[in-house]
């Protein structure tokens, strides 16, 4: 009985007696586990590009602005307008549906002017809570604190880009900068939150909100001494913000005087439901890339189960020597089976090797490039769905035609030129 090194030799001298048959049918199986694996890949780098874009918000944010009343359901003529105010942060603030809570006055027709620059950032007027909803990391120095509110101090934080803009590589921290006329002091700089073109965030500044309603309240006529762009608010309920909805909603309704359940009433965003969204789409996106994949790499296995028949077709008279010399059917399968086996181990796992090294390249050169896209990478779950899938290829390209081989007649096997 042959050995099992003696059996893997033969199978070896027999891929290399074959080479360009043996290249085709590996190049098959190794496209078709790379288009899986960078596919799957490619809608992983989609999804993830998408969460760290609306990471760049916070986690579980819902962000309430101001909005127009129909006075009918579904009606969109004669809508009246009503302006959020602190008082209705209060009142949210105060419902158990809700964690944290954080008002924004903003105005984007400022403009900002330093010793060396200048620019027209988007202003905002906040409060201290903002840091504890929002994502707001910070490079250097503090944000805005109760004293700073309390106080109506004109201090000023400064995202990452404007800070370059106005700074220009200069001390930052206790600078002053001149927000149209008005002087205020540097407290501390952002860091980058932006991704590739995407730069609004790192574009903003920040002054007390009640600085703000100060020296530059909203424009307009019948607005209240205390109106606010947004309510921003976390859900006591991690990634669900159902309950915290409805009760928003109820408090706002109540205060504004209109029904509740007259949606269109209500000008929201928020990551959860987008985020929701994004992920089901991307559930469905994997699903037929991952189908596509499989099947590509279904179609390789088939080349290779129509090539290991014809091998054997071809090996007749040599199958039929080494039964005459008592070879038996299963060493005889062990032949064909690892052949076919091993052909489809060796392609798959240079498909791997080749889309590794791909999307390795990809990520060098297209991190942080494109907002809202990642470029891909290797997905655990896509890369156990292909081995697995190469195993069940493997036993089927070496089982069938290993069987066909063995069941020959040495007799009929013998005669054949």
């Amino acid at each position: 009985m042959r050995s099992f090194s003696d059996t893997l030799g033969q199978v070896f001298r027999a891929i290399m007696a074959n080479k360009l048959r043996s290249f085709l049918t590996m190049f098959g199986i190794a496209w078709g586990v790379g288009s899986l694996l960078v596919l799957v890949g490619l809608g992983e780098g989609f999804r993830e590009g998408q969460r760290k874009q609306l990471s760049q918000f916070g986690h579980d944010v819902v962000m309430v602005m101001n909005g127009t009343i129909p006075a009918l359901p579904n009606q969109h003529v004669g809508m009246r307008p009503y302006q959020l105010t602190l008082r209705d942060e209060d009142a949210i603030g105060r419902l158990p549906e809700v964690k944290n809570v954080t008002a924004e006055l903003a105005r984007s027709d400022l403009y900002e002017v330093s010793q060396w620059s200048n620019t027209s950032a988007h202003l905002g007027g906040n409060e201290p809570s903002y840091t504890v909803v929002r994502f707001l990391p910070i490079a250097a120095g503090r944000f805005i604190d109760q004293q700073d509110v309390l106080q109506t101090r004109r201090v000023v934080f400064v995202a990452q880009k404007s800070a370059s803009i106005l700074f220009q590589g200069h001390p930052m921290i206790g600078q002053i900068v001149s927000i149209n006329g008005i002087d205020f002091t540097v407290i501390g700089v952002g860091e980058k939150v932006g991704r590739g073109n995407n730069t609004y965030d790192d574009e903003k500044m920040y002054i007390p909100i009640t600085t703000m309603q100060e020296y530059f309240p909203l424009k307009g006529d019948n607005i209240p001494q205390d109106a606010v762009n947004s309510i921003q608010y976390n859900p006591t309920k991690k990634n669900d913000n159902t309950a915290a909805d409805i009760a928003v909603h109820r408090v706002i309704a109540e205060r504004h005087g209109f029904d509740p359940s007259l949606s269109e009433a209500f000008n929201e965003f928020d990551t959860i439901t987008e985020s929701n969204i994004i992920g089901a789409i991307f559930t469905a996106m994997d699903i037929f890339l991952g189908s596509v994949g499989v099947v590509t790499l279904a179609l390789g296995a088939v080349g290779i189960i129509n090539i290991m028949l014809v091998s054997v077709t071809e090996r007749t008279r040599e199958i039929g020597v080494m039964k005459a010399v008592g070879a038996t059917k299963r060493s005889i399968i062990a032949q064909f089976f690892w052949e076919g086996l091993l052909l489809t181990a060796i392609s798959g796992l240079i498909g791997i090797a080749v889309s590794w090294v791909f999307m390795h390249l990809l990520q060098a050169v297209l991190t942080d490039k494109i907002p809202g896209f990642d470029p891909p990478r290797i997905v655990p779950w896509s890369a156990a769905l292909a081995l697995c899938t190469l195993v069940l290829c493997g036993i089927a390209a070496g089982l069938y035609p290993a069987s066909k081989a063995a069941a020959l007649d040495p007799i009929e096997a013998l005669r054949k030129e």
